[in-house]
């Protein structure tokens, strides 16, 4: 049965995406630490540990991590954009990058913002024009 997230990634379930290719999806965080916290996950591979991953994916994935956090960091004011793998919320692969002004940003304790739908749909919009860009 597939994940959700991988339901995500293939159009199944809404999300405000930021950035894509053949092999792996970025979309933000429905309940983000920070405004732009995004979630970057392979399509078709649902191991639920990134240490699992096959070489060519865990390094495509760290690639397409790395371009959707350059183009976080120039969408989203911030100091920097910090990465955390955790995985044991949903299991399926996933890097969470969070725009980050203090280390407290990445406080994964902390109470979610919410945000409007038209907040996600700008900041979305705006980290995937700067995608695109790179």
């Amino acid at each position: 049965m597939a994940t959700i997230f991988t339901k995500i990634a293939h159009g199944e379930i809404p999300s405000w995406k930021v950035a894509e290719n053949d092999e792996f999806y970025a979309f933000l965080d429905i309940a983000p630490l920070a405004k732009g916290h995004t979630l970057v996950i392979p399509k078709n591979v649902e191991d639920d540990y990134i240490f699992s991953l096959d070489e060519k994916t865990y390094s495509g994935l760290c690639a397409f991590a790395r371009k959707v956090a350059l183009a976080l960091e120039r969408a989203v004011p911030c100091k920097r954009v910090g990465v955390a793998v955790l995985g044991m919320e949903v299991p399926h692969t996933h890097i969470h990058l969070v725009p980050l002004n203090s280390e407290s940003d990445m406080d994964f304790r902390k109470q979610k913002l919410e945000l409007s739908k038209e907040e996600f749909s700008a900041i979305a919009d705006s980290i995937l024009r700067e995608y695109e860009k790179l």
